[in-house]
């Protein structure tokens, strides 16, 4: 997937510290991204925004036995609870891509491979933890 147009899909603990990360074409939908984020992990609630009120994605989070925190859209039919409190927590991602962005090499997309892009993000990911 090379090219400039990179979409970066991540999930942080509840500290806001990079989890895991799949990088996808800048072109496709970002619930592309989301199948290896969600392989067997210790969470107890997924909280994302809007695009990701998919029924397969809400179904795996609860098969997982985890919550589900995802503002639903206003086209679905079988409603759910939704708890707008713990969805405040959801700063924390928005930070954590701020901070990432920070970085001139991510925010620019410098790297000419995956592989090297995806090295890089770990070492912001580092560097970002150690402050």
């Amino acid at each position: 997937m090379t090219g400039w147009s990179t979409k970066i899909i991540a999930m942080t603990d509840a500290l806001g510290n990079l989890v895991r990360f799949t990088l996808i074409p800048g072109q496709h939908y970002d619930t592309v991204g989301v199948a290896p984020l969600l392989e067997p992990a210790d969470f107890g609630g997924i909280l994302a925004d809007k695009a990701f009120d998919v029924h397969w994605i809400v179904d795996s989070i609860r098969a997982q036995g985890a919550c589900v925190v995802i503002p639903q859209r206003k086209n679905r039919l079988d409603r759910r609870p939704f708890d707008k409190a713990l969805f405040k927590a959801r700063h924390l991602i928005e930070n954590f891509f701020c901070k990432l962005k920070e970085f001139k090499r991510i925010a620019m997309r410098s790297d000419k491979t995956d592989r090297s892009f995806s090295a890089m993000i770990y070492l912001v990911a580092a560097v970002i933890n150690s402050r």
